[in-house]
């Protein structure tokens, strides 16, 4: 039976008539990262296998909003018409792992060739700060969308740029730099994101 794609091409299944295989070889099939996610629903998905095989418990933090206004049109549902941020989030991600705190913050760059310090917020950086100082294992998880490349990026190494930017420093690092000092994370199927690998370089 001929199968085919919705756009009418014909699907190449690899066999003959015979249903033997026209492949001298077989070819592992290439991972393009979460094929349209973004990286808050790759690491998510990442955390649930983490947390589902008992290896680390690691959750994205709530953001803390306050509602104001809600419309109510019909007794089984509601509408929020008005909300505000009840105070300045710190990073995305925190728990534990190996007995160990851990924080990090997920950040996405359209740019090919530098990551803009802009993504981050002076309260994100100093809450990271603290959490260094007192023990905690901290870290940015960088994702270069339109290369599919992600990058787990030392909170230490951050510090260095974000104060050096305040003293007529660049405004981005440039991604060479991310490959030298951070760790390449590549894609896999289970967990999407396996950024514990390079924690354990971190530990």
């Amino acid at each position: 039976m001929a199968i085919r794609y919705p756009n009418g091409k014909a699907y190449n299944t690899g066999l003959d008539k015979n249903n033997s295989t026209t492949n001298s070889r077989y070819v592992k099939p290439t991972l393009y990262g979460g094929r349209g996610m973004t990286l808050e629903e790759e690491l998510n998905r990442s955390n649930e296998y983490y947390l589902s095989k008992d290896i680390a418990v690691i959750h994205k933090k709530p953001t803390p909003i306050q509602i104001v206004k809600v419309d109510y049109p019909k007794r089984s549902a509601a509408t929020i018409k008005e909300a505000y941020f009840r105070k300045a989030s710190t990073t995305d991600y925190n728990g534990v792992y190996k007995g160990r705190y851990i924080d990090f913050d997920a950040k996405e760059t359209k740019n090919k060739t530098s990551f803009p310090l802009s993504n981050f917020h002076e309260h994100q950086v100093e809450h990271m700060r603290k959490c260094v100082n007192n023990g905690g294992i901290c870290f940015a998880i960088i994702k270069f969308v339109v290369l599919d490349e992600v990058y787990l990026f030392k909170a230490s190494d951050l510090f260095y740029f974000w104060d050096k930017q305040n003293n007529g420093g660049k405004k981005s690092i440039k991604k060479d730099i991310i490959e030298e000092l951070g760790y390449k994370i590549n894609y896999s199927l289970n967990p999407t994101i396996p950024y514990l690998d390079a924690v354990d370089e971190l530990i």
